[in-house]
C-alpha cells in the first residue's frame, strides 16, 4: 500500500509504502541493485551465497600459483606463507562481510564513504579492469586446454568459443541463476581435484620428497615464508569483490557468522589456498613436464595426465570461476558508466562489451604481461582494504551504527580528503617499491605491506580528527531516515525516477523543493548537489554527525 507521509515542516510529502515497487524488482532481476542499496527482501540464503562465492576457490589460478610459490621457496615455506594469507584473508573478508550485509552496500557505494561522492570513481574500475584480467586468463586456461585435446579449431577460435559460452552466464542475477549453477558444478570440481591428485599417484607413484623440496638457492629478500605470504596479498581485490557479494546476505546473527567463517572467512580461504596451493604443489612437483612450471604447462601437464577427465575438471573449475570474473566485471563497469553519463546501458549490452574485450585481450596473448598489471593494480587494492578496514574499525571505536553508515551523495563531500589521502599515501609508496625492483627483491617483497601499513595509518589518524570536528559528512537537515519508522522496511518513492526505493538510500532534493530522491539520480545531479552543498554550509541545529 502506498501512502503520503507528511513531516509536518513545510516540507512535501513523502510517497512510502511497505513493499517492494514491482518495477524495481523487475529491474533487479537484470540488474542485482547495482546502483542502490540493495533491500532485505533481495537478499539470499546462507547456501545460496555461498555456493555462489565458492565458484572463486575452484580457480586452477590457486593450484599453479601455490606451485610457483613452492618452487621459488621450497614447499614447507610456502605452505607457511599460505596459511598466514589464509588467516589474512580470512579475518578481513569476516569484518567485510558483516558489515556490507549490514549496510547492503556494493563496494562501489561504500567507496563514497572513504573517498567522497567522486573521489570514489576510481574503486568500480578498479574492480572491472582486474577481472577483466582474470577471466582473460582463466578463459585462456580453458581454450588451452580444449585446444590441446581436441584440436580441431585453432586457438584463436577456441578463445571465441569460452568467451561465447561464458557470457550468458551473467545474464541474470546473482540470486536467481548463478548461485544454482556454480552450486550443481561445485561437486564435479572437488571430484576433479581429488582425481588429479590420485591420478597422479597412480601414474607416477608417491614419492614424500615433494614435502621437502627446496631449491638449492632462495633468491627472494627475507624469509621464504614471509615472499610467499606477500605474494599472495596480491589478489587483494577479493576484499573488494567480497562487497558486491556479501551485500546479498541477510543481516541476522546465525547468517553473519556462518558467512565470517564459511562463505567468505577462514573456512574458505583455507580450502581457496592452502587446500588448493598443496595440491597444486604436489601434482607439479610430480609430473613431468617440459621445461619450467608455467600457467600453460601446468594445464597441459594436467590434461596429458587425465585426458578427457582432466579437460572436464579443468572446464569445470575455470567455468564456475569465470562467472564471477565476468559478473564482477559487468556490475562494476555499469557502476563506473552511471559514474560519468545518464545512458543506462542493460546487463546484456554490458555482457557482450565484457566478452569482447576479453576476447582482444587473449589476442594478445595474456601470459606475457598479466602478472606484472597485475601487481600494480594489486597495491590499489591492497591499499583500498587497508583504508575500508580502518573507516570500519575508526566508526567502531566512535560507536557508530554500520546500519546508519552514511554514503549518500548529497550527505558525504565531493572528494573525501582523508581517504584519498590514505588511499594515495599507501598508493605511491607500493608503485615506488616496485619500480625499484622485481617481485623477489627486497622493495618487491615489502610493497604491499608497507602500502597497507602507510594507508592504514593515515586513514586511522585523519578518521578520527575528521570526526571529531564532524567533517566526516555533510551537516543537513531533513533526513528521510529519520522521517520513518523502519528505514529499511519502508520505501519512498524518487520525484526524478518515479520508483520506490528503500528509505535508507532515499535523500531530500534542495534543488527541488526537498522533494525526495533516490542515491542513482542524486549522484549524477549537478543541480542536487550544488544545493546539497550550500545547504549544508547552513548552521543546523542540533549534534553534528561524525
Amino acid at each position: 500500500m502506498t501512502v503520503e507521509k507528511s513531516p509536518d515542516r513545510g516540507l512535501p510529502p513523502l510517497t512510502v509504502s511497505s513493499t517492494d515497487d514491482p518495477r524495481v524488482v523487475d529491474e533487479a532481476a537484470r540488474e542485482d541493485y547495482t546502483l542502490h542499496v540493495t533491500p532485505r527482501s533481495w537478499r539470499m540464503g546462507r547456501l545460496s551465497l555461498a555456493s555462489a562465492w565458492w565458484a572463486v576457490a575452484s580457480a586452477m589460478f590457486w593450484l599453479i600459483l601455490g606451485a610457483l610459490v613452492a618452487l621459488a621457496v621450497g614447499t614447507v615455506d610456502a605452505i607457511i606463507g599460505m596459511v598466514l594469507a589464509a588467516a589474512a584473508y580470512g579475518g578481513i573478508n569476516a569484518v567485510f562481510s558483516r558489515y556490507a550485509a549490514r549496510t547492503g552496500l556494493t563496494s562501489n557505494l561504500f567507496s563514497r564513504a572513504l573517498f567522497g561522492s567522486r573521489g570514489s570513481i576510481l574503486a568500480p574500475i578498479l574492480v572491472a579492469a582486474t577481472a577483466v584480467y582474470f577471466a582473460c586468463f582463466e578463459g585462456s586456461v580453458i581454450a588451452i586446454a580444449l585446444e590441446a585435446y581436441f584440436g580441431v579449431l585453432p586457438l584463436p577460435l577456441w578463445y571465441l568459443v569460452v568467451v561465447l559460452y561464458s557470457v550468458p552466464l551473467i545474464f541474470g542475477p546473482l540470486r536467481l541463476f548463478l548461485d544454482k549453477f556454480n552450486g550443481a558444478l561445485f561437486p564435479f570440481y572437488v571430484l576433479g581435484l581429488a582425481g588429479a591428485v590420485g591420478w597422479t599417484i597412480a601414474e607416477f607413484g608417491y614419492d614424500g620428497a615433494w614435502l621437502t623440496q627446496r631449491p638449492e638457492t632462495v633468491a627472494v629478500s627475507g624469509p621464504g615464508w614471509w615472499w610467499a605470504f606477500t605474494v599472495y596479498l596480491a589478489d587483494f581485490v577479493l576484499m573488494m569483490a567480497t562487497w558486491d557479494y556479501a551485500r546479498l546476505g541477510r543481516p541476522t546473527r546465525r547468517d553473519e557468522r556462518f558467512h565470517s567463517w564459511i562463505t567468505f572467512g577462514p573456512v574458505f580461504y583455507l580450502v581457496t589456498i592452502v587446500v588448493n596451493g598443496v595440491a597444486g604443489i604436489f601434482v607439479a612437483l610430480t609430473i613431468p613436464t617440459e621445461g619450467e612450471l608455467t600457467e600453460v604447462s601446468g594445464v597441459l601437464g594436467i590434461v596429458g595426465l587425465m585426458g578427457l577427465s582432466g579437460v572436464a575438471f579443468v572446464w569445470v573449475s575455470q567455468t564456475r570461476i569465470n562467472t564471477t570474473n565476468f559478473y564482477l566485471s559487468v556490475i562494476n563497469l555499469e557502476s563506473f558508466q552511471s559514474r560519468i553519463t545518464r545512458v543506462r546501458l542493460s546487463r546484456i549490452t554490458w555482457g557482450v562489451v565484457v566478452g569482447g574485450i576479453v576476447y582482444l585481450i587473449m589476442l594478445s596473448n595474456v601470459f606475457d604481461y598479466i602478472l606484472v598489471a597485475l601487481r600494480y593494480q594489486a597495491v590499489l587494492a591492497v591499499t583500498w582494504t587497508a583504508c575500508a578496514l580502518a573507516f570500519i574499525s575508526t566508526a567502531r571505536w566512535t560507536g557508530a551504527d554500520p546500519a546508519r553508515a552514511e554514503w549518500r551523495p548529497g550527505r558525504v563531500p565531493r572528494y573525501n580528503r582523508v581517504g584519498l589521502a590514505a588511499w594515495a599515501a599507501g598508493t605511491f609508496t607500493g608503485f615506488a617499491l616496485l619500480a625499484f625492483g622485481d617481485q623477489t627483491s627486497w622493495t618487491g617483497t615489502w610493497a604491499l605491506p608497507l602500502a597497507f601499513g602507510v594507508s592504514a595509518a593515515v586513514q586511522v589518524a585523519g578518521s578520527l580528527v575528521d570526526r571529531q570536528r564532524g567533517r566526516a559528512v555533510l551537516h543537513r537537515p531533513h533526513d528521510p531516515r529519520d522521517e520513518v519508522e523502519d528505514m529499511w522496511e519502508t520505501r519512498i518513492r524518487c520525484h526524478v525516477c518515479d520508483r520506490s526505493y528503500v528509505a535508507v538510500e532515499m535523500d531530500r532534493d534542495p534543488s527541488a523543493g526537498h522533494a525526495a530522491i533516490c542515491a542513482d539520480h542524486a549522484q549524477a545531479d549537478a543541480a542536487f548537489a550544488a544545493a546539497a552543498r550550500a545547504e549544508a554550509q547552513r548552521p543546523v541545529p542540533g549534534p553534528r554527525p561524525g
